[in-house]
């Protein structure tokens, strides 16, 4: 792959000011004069669908046609709500854009704001983020003051309004729904869908829902063209009609047994291995790696022999895994048991389960339970099959669930289950052998 240049870490790796007057110093809501100058909202929505550009989040749904769901000519309120949540286990892209270069997210904002009719943006917020909510308020000060927020914008009659929102700490509120009952001030419960919230979302009226780097990215689109993004990633399968591509740059977040955890910023296609080896610094201590989860713990999980697949929207699913999700990828080492990682994996999920459905409220508790007491060396072989069998069970997949935590909850125990089954049969022996040598020591005595 030849040296890419990044363009949304780009201000960052300078260490630029997130102030507005170094924003614009450097360039900044020049796509926004562009649009409110010489582009109609429909053309603007238009140039963000050429782009083919997937929304970020971790479904990857092309943010250009989830635009053109809103009903047409709908008197309004439309809203706009910017999912900032991020509560995905090792996943820290978004909060490094709010961070340090919250006015390249903001121009996003409010352009998207103009292209479907939105008067009103919520960016709700993960409350464990306070630097990022500070920053965010500055900036969304600092825009009020210069005309950039509020009545007649620029002179050309666009009116915008952003609200921060910060969340109560529930992973459920990535989920979009669960997002927008929060946000209504209600428990964070998915919603049942249709209707989407694109025709019916927050306080019953059309929403549009998309992520942090998907606002970023939307800037860009508009300032360098949709030509430019297309430029960039890796172009639809021709063997595969479902597949729409991988367009753009993306974050790509490091950690877990690596060298130098982190976040770089590369184009859509990368590979597991180039991440780790080349930008990760490699395995700690000299140590090899046994396996990674590719995309936030939801994913699932990659063998090594495996680490030669592109981290693109398509890559993932060749190999078993869910998709890219947040392209947050976590290494574990060869010194690292599966048990206890599918045990952490298991425990989280149970913990975050909001409870509403009665397969993931079970399933997620069950799995859980049944990895303690494998950690604890009481496990039986029959318990691989019972964890398989859960994890194939409950989800939107199967269609036993409202959203799809239950179906991340089970990815990554089906995964382990058919590609770590030798290590985990001898875990369960190991187990058995010492439990039967305490037995022993305890009829000796």
């Amino acid at each position: 792959m030849t040296e890419f240049e990044p363009v949304l870490l780009k201000r960052i790796s300078k260490k630029a000011s997130p102030s507005l007057d170094a924003y614009r110093a450097d360039g900044g809501y020049r796509a926004l004069t562009k649009a409110l100058n010489e582009m109609t909202p429909a053309y603007v929505v238009d140039s963000v669908k050429a782009s083919g550009m997937r929304g970020r989040g971790g479904a990857g749904f092309p943010c250009g046609v989830k635009w053109t769901f809103l009903p047409k000519d709908h008197p309004g309120p439309i809203y706009l709500c910017i999912n900032a949540d991020e509560s995905e286990p090792c996943t820290f892209n978004n909060r490094i854009l709010m961070e340090e270069d919250p006015h390249q997210v903001l121009e996003g904002v409010v352009l998207a704001c103009y292209a479907i009719g939105a008067k009103t943006a919520y960016f709700y917020l993960r409350y464990e983020y306070g630097r990022a909510y500070r920053a965010l308020q500055k900036a969304i000060d600092e825009m009020y003051a210069a005309g950039l927020l509020g009545k007649n914008i620029m002179g050309k009659g666009l009116d915008c309004d952003i609200f921060l929102h910060r969340g109560a700490g529930a992973y459920i509120c990535g989920e979009e729904t669960g997002l927008i009952e929060s946000l209504e001030g209600k428990r964070g419960w998915p919603r049942i869908k249709p209707p989407f919230p694109a025709i019916e979302g927050a306080f019953r009226k059309p929403t549009i829902v998309n992520n942090v780097e998907t606002m970023a990215c939307v800037t860009h689109i508009i300032d360098r063209g949709a030509d430019w993004f297309k430029s960039i990633g890796v172009p639809p399968d021709p063997k595969n009609p479902r597949d729409a591509g991988s367009y753009g740059p993306k974050l790509y977040c490091i950690s877990g047994h690596v060298n130098n955890p982190g976040c770089v910023e590369l184009p859509l296609g990368v590979t597991v291995r180039e991440l780790i080896d080349k930008h990760g610094g490699g395995v700690w201590k000299g140590r090899k790696a046994k396996g990674v989860i590719p995309g936030g713990i939801s994913m699932g999980i990659m063998t090594e022999a495996e680490f030669d697949t592109p981290l693109d929207f398509n890559g993932p699913g060749k190999v078993g895994c869910l998709g890219l999700g947040t392209a947050a990828i976590t290494v574990f080492d060869d010194q690292t048991s599966i048990v206890d990682v599918l045990y952490g994996i298991a425990r989280f999920f149970a913990h975050e389960s909001c409870g509403q459905c009665t397969p993931c409220r079970e399933g997620t508790g069950w799995m859980m339970k049944i990895l303690d007491r494998m950690r604890k060396g009481l496990g039986r072989v029959e318990d691989l099959k019972i964890l398989d069998d859960v994890a194939k069970s409950i989800g939107i997949m199967p269609g036993t669930t409202i959203c799809g935590l239950a179906d991340g909850a089970g990815w990554p125990i089906k995964n382990a289950v058919q590609k770590f089954r030798s290590e985990l049969e001898e875990y369960i022996r190991k187990g058995e052998r010492s439990t039967a040598a305490s037995l022993q020591m305890v009829g000796a005595h």
